[in-house]
C-alpha cells in the first residue's frame, strides 16, 4: 500500500494535515535535540523527513540510519539525499529493515524516533521491544503518533477522518483505499494511558506522554 502512494506521500501529508505534519515532527526534534544524542535510527522513516530534519536540527548527530520495510519509500528519501546540494544530509544513511525484527546489533543508538509508524506495525509489543534492543542504557525512543483528540473536538475530528481526508487523499493520491486503511489505523490504536502501558511492558521506564493539537497526536518519551 505505501508503495503504491510513496511518490505522493509528501504532498499528501502536507494537505491532510493542513501543514501541521511537518510542526509535529519538528517539534518532536527539539525534544530529540536535548539529549545531545550522537547515534540516532529513526525508524518507519519513509520519505525521510524525520530523519532530514534531525540533521538539520541535531548538533550532536553523528550518524542517523533512516529504516523502513517499503522500499519504494525509502526510495524516495534517497532522492531527496542526491538533490540536496548543500551536501546537509551526508550523516544519513538509509536502509531496508523490518521494525519487528531490526538488522541492527544490540545497545546501537542513543535515540530512536518514529513518527506515524508504530500504529503500522503488525506487532507493537515486538516492535518496542526491538527498539528497547537496539537502544543504550540510558537511551531513549521518542515516539509521534496519532492519538485520542479532547472530547469537544472529537466529533468534528472523527468527520474528517471518516469523510474529507478518504474524498481528499483520493484527489491527491488516486488511491482512496490507502487512506480509509489510514483512518481505521487511527480509530483503533490506543489512547496515551494504554500507550504508556505498552511501553512499560517492553521494559522501558519514566514513560511520558504530550497531546498536540487538541489531543490529535500525541508524543511518548521513554528511557531504557
Amino acid at each position: 500500500m505505501f508503495a503504491r502512494i510513496a511518490r505522493r506521500y509528501d504532498i499528501a501529508n502536507r494537505l491532510l494535515s493542513g501543514g501541521m505534519d511537518v510542526w509535529w515532527r519538528w517539534r518532536m526534534v527539539r525534544r530529540v535535540a536535548r539529549g545531545q544524542p550522537t547515534d540516532i535510527l529513526d525508524l518507519a522513516t519513509g520519505s525521510g523527513d524525520v530523519a532530514f530534519s534531525i540533521s538539520r536540527n541535531v548538533a550532536s548527530a553523528n550518524q542517523i540510519v533512516g529504516m523502513d520495510f517499503c522500499q519504494p519509500m525509502l526510495d524516495e528519501a534517497v532522492k531527496k539525499q542526491a538533490a540536496d546540494v548543500r551536501k546537509r544530509y551526508g550523516n544519513i544513511r538509509f536502509q531496508q529493515g523490518d521494525g519487528l525484527a531490526l538488522p541492527l546489533p544490540d545497545d546501537a543508538f542513543d535515540a530512536v524516533t518514529i513518527a506515524f509508524g508504530l500504529r503500522n506495525m503488525g506487532d507493537r509489543h515486538r516492535s518496542l521491544s526491538e527498539m528497547h534492543r537496539v537502544l543504550r542504557k540510558n537511551g531513549r525512543v521518542f515516539v509521534l503518533e496519532f492519538s485520542r483528540p479532547q472530547s469537544w473536538f472529537r466529533p468534528i475530528y472523527l468527520f474528517y477522518l471518516r469523510h474529507g481526508l478518504p474524498w481528499l487523499a483520493g484527489l491527491v493520491t488516486g488511491d482512496r483505499a490507502a487512506y480509509i486503511y489510514l483512518n481505521e489505523t487511527i480509530e483503533a490504536f490506543p489512547d496515551r494511558t494504554a500507550l504508556c502501558a505498552e511501553f512499560l511492558a517492553a521494559g522501558f521506564s519514566r514513560v511520558e506522554s504530550a497531546g498536540w493539537t487538541f489531543g490529535v497526536v500525541a508524543l511518548h518519551t521513554a528511557v531504557k
